[in-house]
């Protein structure tokens, strides 16, 4: 039934020993001589608070990847280890454990979240910006005009461009023929889309979104 656990502060290697403590919520390591904790942490799942600075710890991705399965864990340091000087360090350990909060004593910001997933999912980051809902939209040619011009974006791109649409003797035809061309976008950057856990406590989000008009 252990919660808390202290073992800062002496010259422990080797932390193999807290097998049957699965309960641990807050566990301090710090200012030991620890040189790898795979396959010594990855049991404690209710673990939110887990100090390692000050240690001899070598191995970024092996020290990450034990922790990935801590799914409350919200306060995590490991500066003054030799992991800590691989670059981008701060990046990889905030986009492989999205859940923290803080890292090495400093609050993880948004726009960290966001370069550290445009850093190591450029494709996810390229079909997110790319997303759109599209729906029919009616649209009306001008009678007063012989000529309108109607500035339309491309949804891919962003690009703005400038088309001419003519109207020829026919105007039922050519009306008939925009209603089927004309289509409106919606898109929606899906990183500001609160969680199911974060709308269960109460935080509320902005869902900025953009919407474009576009010729098929």
């Amino acid at each position: 039934m252990l919660n808390y656990l202290w073992l800062n502060n002496n010259k422990i290697r080797d932390v193999s020993g807290l097998k049957h403590n699965h309960g641990i919520t807050e566990l301090y390591l710090h200012n030991n001589q620890l040189t790898s904790v795979t396959g010594a942490l990855n049991h404690l799942k209710s673990l939110q608070v887990l100090t390692l600075h000050n240690n001899q710890l070598t191995k970024l991705e092996e020290t990450i990847s034990e922790l990935k399965g801590m799914q409350f864990l919200k306060t995590l340091s490991l500066f003054l280890n030799p992991l800590a000087q691989e670059s981008p360090y701060r990046l990889y350990v905030i986009h492989h454990l999205p859940l923290l909060k803080m890292l090495d004593k400093k609050e993880i910001k948004q726009e960290e979240k966001e370069a550290a997933f445009r850093k190591y999912s450029p494709e996810r980051f390229r079909i997110l910006q790319s997303i759109a809902f599209g729906k029919r939209v009616e649209s009306v040619v001008p009678n007063s005009q012989s000529r309108a011009l109607i500035q339309h974006g491309d949804y891919a791109t962003g690009r703005l461009q400038t088309c001419s649409l003519l109207r020829g003797r026919n105007g039922t035809l050519i009306t008939r023929k925009m209603k089927r061309s004309l289509m409106q976008f919606s898109t929606v950057d899906w990183n500001t889309m609160a969680t199911s856990k974060q709308t269960s406590e109460g935080e509320t989000f902005e869902t900025p979104h953009r919407v474009i008009i576009r010729f098929r």
